[in-house]
């Protein structure tokens, strides 16, 4: 549960639609939605959302320390 957690908190601070994460993590738009009404991630899935945000977060923090 508590990927849904961090995965709703991702998408709110970045604003990021939750299809879009879906896409991209896993090529189905319909993942976060699949999970708020109760789909369970398997572990490579979880591991996979993790990855992209952080890599996301990581290429955030270049991209403003590139402007400063």
């Amino acid at each position: 549960m508590e990927i849904n957690h961090k995965i709703e908190r991702f998408l709110r601070k970045y604003g990021m639609a939750p299809a879009t994460f879906g896409r991209r993590v896993a090529r189905d738009p319909r993942l976060v939605l699949d999970m708020r009404r109760g789909r369970e991630l398997r572990a490579p899935m979880v591991a996979k959302a993790e990855a992209f945000m952080a890599a996301h977060i990581e290429a955030e923090a270049a991209a403003m320390r590139e402007a400063a």
